[in-house]
């Protein structure tokens, strides 16, 4: 009779006499030893994401040299820093592989940052410093000549191209997605309302980064799913989630909700996945409270997750009222140049004013005057109340389509956003700042409830969530929860990037009457 301590490696025989049953378990017990194969849709996830980030390595490698050696030019053009020619070949290919070295290392080629959010650009900014700040210390360290001429020309150069270059890439990277291409096919599983609403946000989204291909709905006797217009096939419930990844090739599952007596519903299903997807999504209420402030503690057996209650003082608000005025004092100077011909055109038109000034309400409920290029006929006020039947906007905001109290070139100006300029001026003296919430009416205040109220716990912006996602075309409710998002989970990334967007918008203008 052979022990179990005699049996050959991987062969979990028992002494007890070979009995069939015995043998079909023992085959059994080996079969689930193996790891799980990868199936072709897993497998072509991988394929386009291995090929993106080898995109985006060439491009941060040719960017890197270049702006190495452009450097290098410059030091040796100005005489800034005697060498040698063999240093003078082997410093910016040194600097190039640290730096290369460090953008591998915090992960930003990441296929999970890749398509959207600031996450990406955050993480080659502090590679970027990273690398310099090795390299600086270095090079104070081994006594060699100095690298002052890289720090001045090589890492603002190539840092602003990497983000220009990866500003490209994700813009590439979303048209194919919008093509249904490069994109994660999912399920999303859940209790009906809160699939329904997943689905609306994924679809809602200005990048696709998801295709739905149906949903695992728990109760559910329907064949699709009607959200916003769209059908989805019901292909299944949670509990055969995994099986229909496998038949409809999907290489994503979002959990919109899972069943509240099975604690152990997600360890599971993420098991039954081994080798069918890529990715397992939970959605979490904790998303719009908490956002970025999320931080995982991976204690042993107990993962706890860190929620970080908004601080509306300190360091951080002190750098965006700085982001503000540099900012505001640049835009000010360009309006310069071309306020006298807005202000020609709208004293021609109808002969009224060439500003609006009306009171706003601005953090912790002071009021100000907020300045606007006039767009509307100048007695607009008093004609507001016979307009009020015809109100097409939601909850306190009154909006019309085709409102006959804007003047001509006050639509033009509207359409484009230019009416809002003058608000620079309003940032520079500090009611506003660039980036914020909507500054709001002292009517819409008076008439604020419960949490809407924490809009005011922050300045006001020129733009925001709000401007980017839709500004006009927003409900009530859309855009309170906008600006709440924004006002617990700023950030000065988020700030410059939201800038960027705006100035996209008013480029493309969507929303805007």
């Amino acid at each position: 009779m052979t022990g179990i301590g005699a049996a050959p490696r991987g062969d979990f025989r028992i002494g007890l006499g070979p009995t069939l049953g015995m043998r079909a378990g023992a085959l059994e017990q080996k079969a689930t030893l193996k790891a799980p194969p990868l199936r072709h849709a897993l497998e072509r996830r991988r394929l386009w994401e291995r090929r993106y980030a080898r995109r985006l390595l060439w491009s941060d490698t040719l960017v890197i040299v270049l702006a190495a050696g452009l450097a290098d030019v410059a030091a040796l053009a100005t005489g800034a820093t005697p060498r040698d020619a063999r240093w003078a070949v082997a410093e910016p290919l040194l600097i190039a592989a640290v730096w290369l070295a460090m953008m591998a290392a915090l992960h930003t080629r990441e296929p999970s940052i890749a398509g959207s959010g600031a996450t990406e650009y955050k993480r080659v900014a502090n590679a970027s410093g990273v690398a310099f700040g090795l390299i600086a210390v270095a090079w104070a360290v081994l006594q060699v000549p100095p690298v002052r001429m890289q720090l001045l020309v090589a890492l603002p150069v190539g840092l602003a191209a990497l983000i220009i270059t990866r500003h490209s890439w994700r813009r590439w990277l979303n048209a194919q997605r919008r093509l249904g291409r490069w994109a994660a096919r999912a399920i999303v599983t859940g209790t009906r309302a809160d699939v329904e609403y997943v689905i609306r946000m994924l679809q809602r989204q200005e990048v696709r980064s998801h295709v739905v291909l149906g949903a695992a709905i728990v109760d559910c006797c329907d064949d699709e799913l009607l959200v916003d217009g769209r059908r989805y096939p019901v292909v299944g419930t949670p509990d055969s989630v995994a099986e229909d990844a496998r038949q409809l090739g999907a290489d994503s599952v979002v959990v919109a909700s899972r069943p509240d007596d099975d604690p152990d519903f997600i360890k599971r299903l993420s098991w039954r996945l081994e080798g069918t997807a890529a990715e397992l999504i939970l959605s979490s209420s904790l998303t719009d409270v908490a956002g970025p402030r999320i931080t995982l503690e991976p204690l042993d057996g107990l993962p706890l997750i860190h929620v970080k209650i908004p601080e509306f003082e300190g360091g951080r608000h002190a750098l965006k009222r700085v982001m503000d005025v540099v900012v505001s004092a640049l835009a000010l100077v360009g309006i310069a140049l071309i306020l006298p011909v807005i202000a020609l055109l709208i004293a021609a038109d109808d002969g009224g004013p060439v500003f609006f000034r009306q009171v706003r309400v601005g953090r912790d409920g002071r009021e100000f005057h907020m300045l606007k290029f006039r767009t509307m006929v100048p007695d607009a006020e008093a004609k507001l109340a016979a307009l009020t039947a015809a109100n097409e906007g939601s909850g306190l905001l009154f909006k019309l389509h085709n409102d006959p109290r804007v003047t001509r070139v006050g639509a033009v100006l509207r359409r484009y956003s230019l009416d809002e300029l003058p608000q620079f001026w309003n940032v520079l003296r500090g009611d506003m700042s660039v980036v914020g919430p909507r500054p709001p009416l002292p009517s819409e205040v008076n008439s604020y409830d419960g949490a809407v109220c924490r809009r005011l716990f922050i300045k006001p912006g020129i733009t925001g969530l709000w401007q980017i996602s839709g500004r006009s075309d927003l409900t009530w409710d859309e855009s309170v929860r906008l600006d709440l998002l924004y006002v617990e989970n700023w950030s000065a990334m988020s700030d410059l990037m939201i800038m960027w967007r705006t100035a996209h918008i008013m480029i493309r203008p969507k929303g805007a009457y």
